[in-house]
């Protein structure tokens, strides 16, 4: 693997920001962002915010907590009422930006308060070569991406993490469950709640990369393609527990796992 960062980059980038806000979910990159920055300024000029809503699955809030108390960093879980936005919950394609402008505006406002003048993210480098509408939206409200201005790729991300000894330096990416409803079907709590439960009951049978999108009454499940024969010798197990939930059909996708399978439509 060939290093375009190091740790001591981040740290050197983080110094120049000041006292930070960060946007934390306790996955690899807002972690590590939020481990460094500590490092870099100090425990008292750091304050991590997990903005929770319907979106989050519990077991990463739970995860994240967990992680933020493992790492001793100064973590506060703020509620965020997306839901409660129209334009959101009609799920077009640019729901993530509407996302992102919604949560940027509340986060600056907790930052306004703190006397914070920067709001950073976990945004990496490689981030920025994919469509990320609300990457667009958070740089309209002036969020940094210290990491990403560290020229840290998504490698160089698991790699700093993993010489931190952060346990969960290949904790595998995540990403709200409104994504896994295909644009224009309403995103509602009895929708997300349907799929965060089908999730749950893979990842309890020991999946930990998987995706079950929403289509109606039907379950399209993907997981690596590595782990498709085991889920298919796991199919009545599996289909028994989903159509508990409340599916009628249970299908596997054959194409695998991949991030961001709903933009292949667009």
């Amino acid at each position: 693997m060939n290093s375009r960062c190091s740790k001591e980059a981040v740290i050197e980038a983080l110094k120049e920001k000041g006292p930070l806000l960060i946007a934390y979910s306790g996955g690899v990159d807002s972690s590590l962002l939020a481990a460094l920055a500590v490092r870099a300024l100090g425990k008292e000029r750091v304050r991590c915010v997990l903005l929770d809503s319907p979106l989050i699955p519990r077991r990463e809030v739970e995860a994240a907590r967990k992680t933020a108390a493992r790492l001793d960093l100064p973590l506060e879980v703020v509620a965020f009422p997306i839901l409660e936005d129209e334009a959101f919950r009609a799920n077009r394609p640019d729901r993530c930006y509407t996302c992102k402008k919604a949560s940027a505006r509340l986060l600056k406002d907790l930052a306004r308060r703190e006397g914070i003048g920067t709001v950073a993210d976990g945004t990496n480098l490689s981030d920025l070569g994919t469509y990320r509408p609300g990457l667009a939206a958070g740089d309209e409200e002036g969020i940094s991406h210290p990491l990403a201005d560290a020229c840290a790729t998504k490698d160089d991300v698991r790699r700093i993490a993993h010489e931190c000894g952060l346990s969960l330096w290949s904790k595998p990416s995540a990403a709200c469950l409104a994504t896994r409803l295909p644009y224009g079907t309403e995103i509602t709590e009895e929708a997300l709640a349907r799929i965060e439960a089908a999730e749950d009951a893979l990842h309890d049978r020991g999946f930990s990369q998987v995706r079950v999108r929403l289509h109606g009454d039907v379950a399209r499940i993907e997981v690596p393609p590595e782990e498709m024969e085991r889920l298919f010798s796991m199919r009545d197990d599996v289909t028994a527990a989903l159509r508990k939930i409340g599916f009628t059909y249970v299908a596997l996708d054959l194409a695998g796992y991949r991030s961001g399978s709903m933009d292949e439509v667009l």
